[in-house]
């Protein structure tokens, strides 16, 4: 084969089952941003950005020869990665509560912004579930397009293998997926008409 930064996914992905540091250097330098985007969503300190990276490492490392599709490793690291946030705030207490989708901390409520700030915690909730009922190339799109710094469609392009004219389009019928998902649907059944709009204000976020 050609040299390492030629290989495409599935190559990297053998030949770093088979431990080739070249290779699984490579994977993890296409992979990188990705993986820090999706833990700054948390808020943590720059320190623990650095430990929980170091785990999500480990864990592929642990999991990487189980991975069927290599085509799907995008997805597993931002899955992987929010679970890995999700645990360290849990036992270290440290984060701020961030709406994934608009990509805005929720700031420390005074009392009467209490009830707000427990409607936006829900929502973003309600917004993680959905998101884990998409298809993982679905949901890497979300991710990437909802990232802080933005992603250009021509990186998202490269990224996911994707024409570019195509990525509008998709993420239209994504979006649409995600209001139909068994998280969102169930919510807005139970929240009554108000709550719907302030669902579908945080969703309209992702088409600006």
């Amino acid at each position: 084969m050609g040299k390492v930064r030629d290989y495409d996914l599935t190559a990297l992905v053998q030949a770093s089952v088979k431990g080739d540091d070249e290779a699984w250097s490579e994977l993890v330098r296409r992979h990188a941003r990705l993986v820090a985007v999706t833990i700054r969503r948390f808020r943590l300190h720059p320190s623990d950005e650095q430990d929980v990276s170091q785990l999500v490492w480990l864990r592929l490392i642990e999991s990487i020869e189980h991975i069927r599709d290599p085509a799907a490793l995008p997805g597993w690291l931002v899955t992987t990665t929010r679970h890995e946030c999700q645990r360290y705030v849990r036992r270290n207490g440290r984060g701020v509560v961030v709406d994934p989708q608009t990509l805005n901390a929720l700031a420390t409520p005074g009392e009467h912004e209490h009830d707000e700030a427990l409607l936006a915690a829900e929502r973003h909730r309600v917004l993680l579930d959905g998101l884990e009922e998409l298809a993982p190339d679905h949901r890497e799109l979300i991710e990437l397009l909802s990232s802080d710094p933005p992603h250009t469609y021509a990186e998202i392009s490269r990224m996911l293998d994707i024409p570019i004219g195509s990525i509008g389009p998709t993420r239209r019928r994504v979006l649409e997926k995600l209001r139909e998902t068994t998280a969102v649907r169930t919510y807005l059944r139970s929240t009554g008409e108000s709550r719907t709009e302030d669902l579908g204000h945080v969703a309209a976020e992702l088409e600006r």
